[in-house]
């Protein structure tokens, strides 16, 4: 996939209100969006994702279903799509499988945070397979050699999480964040996009001056969407987005 930098990628969770959020998201300025397919045990995910992963499940969200959303999402944007799930969905569906469903249905690339890049095995096969970029995550706490093997084997960008810890709203922006794009830049020509915690147009300043070329907002998102739905979403993305250096 090609990322257009610098870029504000939001993420939502594929539910009933998908398409109408995320082509507000788009109209905001979102050059990327990540589509959360639900699972009842989501250990990377914070209490607000948490809690629209639940809504979307009682609303009777499968991944078939939400590959089908996808499906139709792909028709009415033009940004990349990357859905985010776990192991345990995908298995159950099976590796292959998912990722031929998934690239029929237009997406451009694939999260899945608790599948570590040496281990990824017949997801990383199907992936490749079927044209899909499987985009690995990094923290602070990752090692020179974990560093080194996602790097090696990363697609479209590379996820940067700014903290240790679940996913979540904070007032203030990491300060760990530079020093691990130092650590990576050096190993990939792929963009970096950081995310975790990142809520306001201030927050994406102080990452794009650390020198990320990006940034994933997602709890904080989904936060604005509940409370004010599409209208206010595309405001809030708007506002963010607006910190992004105007390119010639």
């Amino acid at each position: 996939m090609k990322v257009a930098t610098p870029v504000v990628s939001i993420y939502l969770m594929a539910d009933a209100d998908l398409v109408e959020l995320a082509e507000a998201a788009v109209r905001g300025g979102a050059g990327l969006l990540e589509i959360g397919i639900p699972f009842s045990d989501p250990l990377a995910d914070g209490p607000t994702v948490q809690r629209a992963g639940q809504r979307a499940l009682r609303n009777g969200m499968t991944t078939p279903r939400a590959l089908a959303l996808l499906a139709e999402l792909r028709a009415r944007v033009p940004v990349p799509l990357v859905p985010m799930t776990y192991a345990s969905p995908v298995m159950a569906y099976g590796e292959r499988r998912f990722c031929a469903d998934a690239a029929a249905a237009g997406v451009d690339g694939l999260i899945v945070p608790d599948v570590p890049a040496d281990e990824a095995g017949a997801l990383a096969d199907g992936c490749a397979e079927h044209g899909l970029d499987l985009v690995p995550l990094l923290a602070p706490t990752s090692t020179d050699e974990r560093i080194e093997i996602a790097c090696s084997r990363a697609g479209g960008f590379v996820y940067l999480v700014s903290v240790a810890g679940t996913t979540g709203a904070r007032e203030r922006a990491s300060d760990r964040v530079a020093g691990l794009i130092s650590r990576v830049r050096p190993r990939t020509p792929l963009p970096l996009l950081v995310g975790f915690g990142i809520s306001t147009a201030a927050h994406v300043r102080a990452m794009l001056d650390a020198g990320a070329d990006g940034v994933v907002i997602g709890s904080r998102a989904i936060e604005v969407a509940e409370q004010g739905g599409a209208p206010a979403l595309e405001a809030f993305v708007a506002e963010v987005a607006s910190a992004l250096p105007v390119s010639n």
